[in-house]
């Protein structure tokens, strides 16, 4: 009678990268890098990898490369907003353009703000995924931009309010998007506008603010320090702002918030003072996110196309990601259209009371 014959599992078949990964104590990304000579993969760690793949035997399915490389791209969307109305925005790009790619969306959100934080959650991170978007404020983050760039993970920054000569960024013209708004209140005839910045350490709110003097230097008015109150992008500090410019002894006409949360904030200090929008103070956002359209009137704004920015950054990462000579770095900086929306919170001041 023949014996059975054992089963012997045929090497380099059967074998999958999640076994070369959990041999190596690595993630199965960490292995594909290493088989396809892309990212920075410590020595020791590829050394590791390499140790597996001939215990194991494992040969790649070149066959499935095309597929898998685009089920395991993995990109991470990293936020910090205190704006919800913004971030909704965003996610709606990014998962639009994530259910037609085929790619994994990680969202991450970071609590903390000090360097080594967030250069620890950096760190961690990099060894996860294969592209970070950033939006406002972490963009802004040194410490977390350098250590992804270090770990050679591309990164685009959305909504920055400059370029930049480490990672690539989509993005609209901040200045000349300020400057319009206040160019367009003082064609209504305003002279005493207030303004509203936004938080200090963001580039996008010093541009925003640039853009307002140099509108009223060219027109020749002056700026009423007392009237530009710092504000942080929510609708709670465009309360408090709002309270401190409407109980000024001369208050402006009109003010200029940077961005719609704080605006529309500044609607409702005016109606609890009994000051009718736009008859006696004109009120202008900037984003053109949901809070413009929720508030009475709806918000005169800088539309700018969050979502769009969010399926561009997304298209700006794949390509760096497939690129096939990853030696040098391509740096993007795509500044797409911004547009004003007049809506109905803008008035003449004559007809003021």
């Amino acid at each position: 009678m023949e014996k059975p014959r054992k089963s012997v599992r045929r090497k380099g078949r059967g074998v999958t990268i999640d076994e070369v990964a959990t041999l190596a104590g690595v993630s199965p990304m960490t292995v594909s890098r290493v088989m396809n000579n892309q990212g920075k993969v410590r020595d020791t760690t590829r050394e590791r990898v390499l140790q597996a793949v001939r215990e194991l035997d494992y040969t790649p399915n070149l066959a499935a490369s095309s597929l898998a490389a685009a089920q395991h791209t993995r990109i991470a969307l990293v936020y910090n907003n205190p704006s919800g109305a913004y971030l909704r925005e965003m996610l709606v790009g990014l998962l639009r353009v994530a259910s037609r790619t085929s790619i994994q969306l990680v969202i991450d959100y970071w609590e903390h703000t000090d360097a080594d934080a967030e250069r620890k959650a950096a760190r961690a991170m990099a060894g996860k995924v294969d592209g970070v978007i950033l939006p406002p404020p972490v963009c802004e983050s040194h410490a977390a931009v350098g250590e992804f760039v270090r770990a050679g993970i591309p990164v685009v920054a959305i909504a920055a309010g400059r370029s930049s000569d480490e990672i690539s960024c989509v993005r609209i013209d901040d200045l000349r998007a300020g400057k319009e708004l206040a160019d367009y209140l003082i064609t209504r005839g305003h002279t005493r506008i207030g303004f509203i910045k936004g938080r200090p350490d963001l580039s996008a709110s010093a541009r925003r603010y640039e853009g307002f003097q140099t509108a009223m230097f060219e027109a020749g008015l002056p700026i009423d320090a007392s009237l530009v109150q710092q504000g942080d992008y929510t609708y709670r500090s465009g309360l408090k702002t709002g309270e401190k410019i409407l109980a000024h002894k001369r208050p402006p006409t009109a003010i200029i918030a940077s961005n719609d949360d704080m605006a529309a904030a500044v609607v409702s200090v005016a109606h609890r003072r009994g000051l009718d929008v736009p008859r006696d103070l004109s009120v202008v956002g900037f984003d053109d996110s949901s809070s413009a359209t929720t508030v009475w009137p709806e918000l005169t704004t800088i539309h700018q196309p969050i979502a769009s920015m969010a399926n561009a950054a997304i298209d700006v990462l794949l390509r760096t990601i497939r690129r096939k000579d990853r030696s040098t770095r391509v740096l993007v900086d795509q500044v797409v259209p911004h547009r004003l929306v007049v809506r109905g919170s803008v008035g003449a001041p004559g007809k003021s009371g």
